[in-house]
């Protein structure tokens, strides 16, 4: 499953379905992938001719760019889900990663999992309490290749109104990043920063958003991409010191040694193999 470009993407971009010529936009925004949205950028009203008008474009991206691609189907139960999913079925085996709205049930995402084909990627969006409290189970399931948090709807749920730091998710946050780990899957996807026009409340949910442990935050406007892949990303810096102390490692054949002025186990080798790994997209 890592072959998807989603399991390690830091930025991914929501697109409106209903707005097809935003598609290679959003591609070209620098955001590592895109979410082509369904579910609820879209009035009731309008998820046929959205469906249909993603129908009629899908076939117009590359190979690459539907690589890059998740599509945020309706929930399942709701009217619109079954012809998501069927329109879905034939890219799922090109490389278009499904995400799944409001998922809870394990049995009801394994059924999603089944008719797009065992090819298919999926990405368990966890919007609520059942959702939270299935999360292990949920990212277990072969074909899912990553959580993310509706935090929003999270809260709803909950009856909770988060202050501007959020630390009344945190449990939420712990909770899907342990999962994650138990899974071994990549590092979950937080939530969106709703103030698109606040470049410092961005920066300070990404940072958030690492300190928890998630590799990936989901974006609603262009202008977000950068700041979120800088802060889940790894300087330059960060990178030349993963090297040398993988090349050291490899010189001493497994035993500790000092870098810098600071001791390298195993444990500090293993977190240089994770930034060289996070860097190569």
């Amino acid at each position: 499953m890592s072959a998807f470009p989603a399991c390690h993407a830091r930025s991914l971009l929501f697109v409106p379905a209903t707005k097809p010529e935003r598609f290679a936009k959003a591609l070209d925004s620098g955001a590592d992938c895109i979410i082509i949205d369904l579910e609820d950028a879209v009035a009731e009203g309008s998820k046929e001719g959205a469906r249909a008008q993603l129908a009629q474009h899908l076939p117009q991206l590359s190979a690459a760019q539907r690589a890059r691609t998740l599509v945020r189907v309706n929930a399942v139960g709701t009217p619109w889900h079954e012809a998501d999913v069927a329109l879905l079925r034939d890219w799922a085996a090109q490389g278009v990663v499904t995400m799944l709205p409001k998922s809870e049930d394990p049995a009801a995402l394994r059924g999603v999992a089944r008719q797009l084909g065992a090819g298919a990627g999926l990405v368990a969006l966890i919007e609520s309490l059942a959702g939270l409290d299935a999360a292990t189970e949920l990212a277990r399931e072969p074909q899912v290749l990553r959580l993310a948090f509706g935090h929003l709807d999270f809260q709803l749920d909950l009856g909770m109104r988060a202050s501007a730091e959020e630390p009344e998710l945190a449990f939420a946050r712990n909770a899907l990043v342990a999962a994650s780990r138990r899974a071994q899957l990549s590092k979950p996807i937080d939530g969106v920063t709703t103030d698109t026009g606040n470049a410092e409340r961005l920066a300070a949910d990404a940072r958030r958003a690492r300190a928890f442990g998630f590799g990936g935050k989901l974006c609603i406007h262009p202008a977000q991409v950068a700041g979120v892949n800088e802060a889940l990303g790894y300087s330059e810096a960060e990178q030349a010191w993963a090297r040398r102390v993988l090349a050291e490692a490899a010189r001493r054949g497994g035993e500790a040694f000092s870098l810098d002025g600071r001791m390298v186990d195993l444990p500090v080798v293993r977190a240089a193999e994770a930034i060289v790994a996070g860097t190569k997209k």
